[in-house]
């Protein structure tokens, strides 16, 4: 009897802290895509590659503020099957920087960034694109 307390008592309690822990995540932390794209939050950064048969374009925020990319590098390796494609992103906005040219992208296409921000050190993410 005893026994059947306790599990009882655990089992409320944890469904306590299941039900308090999303009032936490709202506000600020949105990290669903704005433009369209992929995201995917490196050291508190959010980055949203969006990936086009002719550009690719990275957004950059924080908690939902744009971040400035004025002295950022990225660079962008795509592997598409076999294929392997490298290509630097020029800044080209606030907090947006840009590829133009032909790249393969959509399903099975994954993209490997690595982007440094001023007074940061290097940040890699990974996007499978969709």
């Amino acid at each position: 009897m005893k026994s059947s307390i306790l599990s009882l008592f655990a089992a409320a309690s944890l469904a306590a802290t299941l039900n308090v822990a999303p009032a936490f995540a709202g506000a600020g932390h949105d990290h669903g895509p704005k433009y369209g794209g992929v995201v995917r939050e490196v050291k508190n950064i959010a980055y949203e590659l969006v990936a086009k048969p002719d550009s690719l374009t990275l957004y950059v925020s924080d908690h939902g503020k744009p971040v400035s990319i004025q002295g950022a590098t990225a660079e962008a390796t795509i592997y598409a099957g076999n294929e392997k494609t490298a290509v630097k992103l020029e800044p080209a906005g606030e907090n947006r920087m840009v590829a133009q040219g032909t790249f393969k992208v959509g399903v099975g296409v994954r993209v490997v960034l690595t982007t440094t921000l001023p007074g940061k050190p290097p940040a890699k993410a990974i996007f499978n694109l969709k």
